[in-house]
């Protein structure tokens, strides 16, 4: 059986990133490669992982991409999509099965997830927060002061697939976390990032078992 194919998108440190990479090199997650890492970061340090580990790398930003195509820079709207179109044609150069978002700091819009649908290319998220639960950014913030307000008790984080609405695509992978009395919010973080490493890997396990169950669908190019 040919190897799954994931493409990963990046904007910063990549440590899930690391994870993913780490659990291929040591088997945890089988028969799978990594066949590019984008970031809309140039400075991303993920860049720097991924070059470590051989793996291609593509920069992709939305004011280069703007400045590169100024019909487009005085519609905010119609330069996005025409940037997540353009990100799309690039990721299907590779004929990825699998597109995992680790950590890429733009909210992709149908016309990204569109073309990888109609594929049948599955593409995850990863929040750290709870379903249904602080949506958005700085969801591990927000959480810790709602903990402070006597709100919640507890936090969490999804890998869910993606849909256009924010963070709220259906989840493969949900993991709680008792929030602890008098816990900073920068310890918080940090038990959270521990947990992601986990669960990021838990989630293309499982995401790659679904692709193989499901077979190929109509119109996928490794049909």
């Amino acid at each position: 059986m040919p190897a799954t194919r994931i493409t990963v998108l990046i904007s910063g440190n990549g440590t899930n990133l690391q994870a993913i990479i780490n659990a291929i090199e040591d088997g945890t997650i089988q028969n799978a490669e990594i066949v590019r890492v984008v970031s809309n970061r140039a400075a991303a340090k993920g860049l720097i992982r991924a070059k470590e580990a051989k793996i291609p790398t593509l920069y992709h930003n939305l004011k280069r991409f703007g400045e590169q195509n100024p019909a487009y820079q005085h519609n905010p709207d119609l330069l996005r999509q025409q940037y997540d179109g353009a990100l799309a044609d690039l990721v299907l150069q590779d004929q990825p099965n699998l597109l995992v978002a680790a950590g890429f700091m733009h909210i992709l819009s149908p016309a990204f997830l569109d073309p990888l649908a109609k594929l049948g290319i599955p593409a995850l998220n990863l929040h750290p927060a709870l379903p249904g639960q602080f949506n958005g950014i700085d969801a591990i913030a927000r959480a810790h002061q709602a903990f402070l307000q006597g709100n919640i008790t507890k936090t969490g984080l999804t890998v869910h697939y993606m849909i256009a609405e924010v963070d709220a695509g259906e989840p493969l992978i949900v993991k709680e976390l008792n929030i602890q009395p008098g816990e900073t919010l920068e310890h918080l973080e940090q038990r959270m990032h521990t947990q992601e490493w986990l669960a990021i890997v838990e989630a293309v396990q499982l995401a790659i078992r679904n692709l193989s169950m499901a077979g190929p669908t109509v119109g996928d190019p490794h049909a």
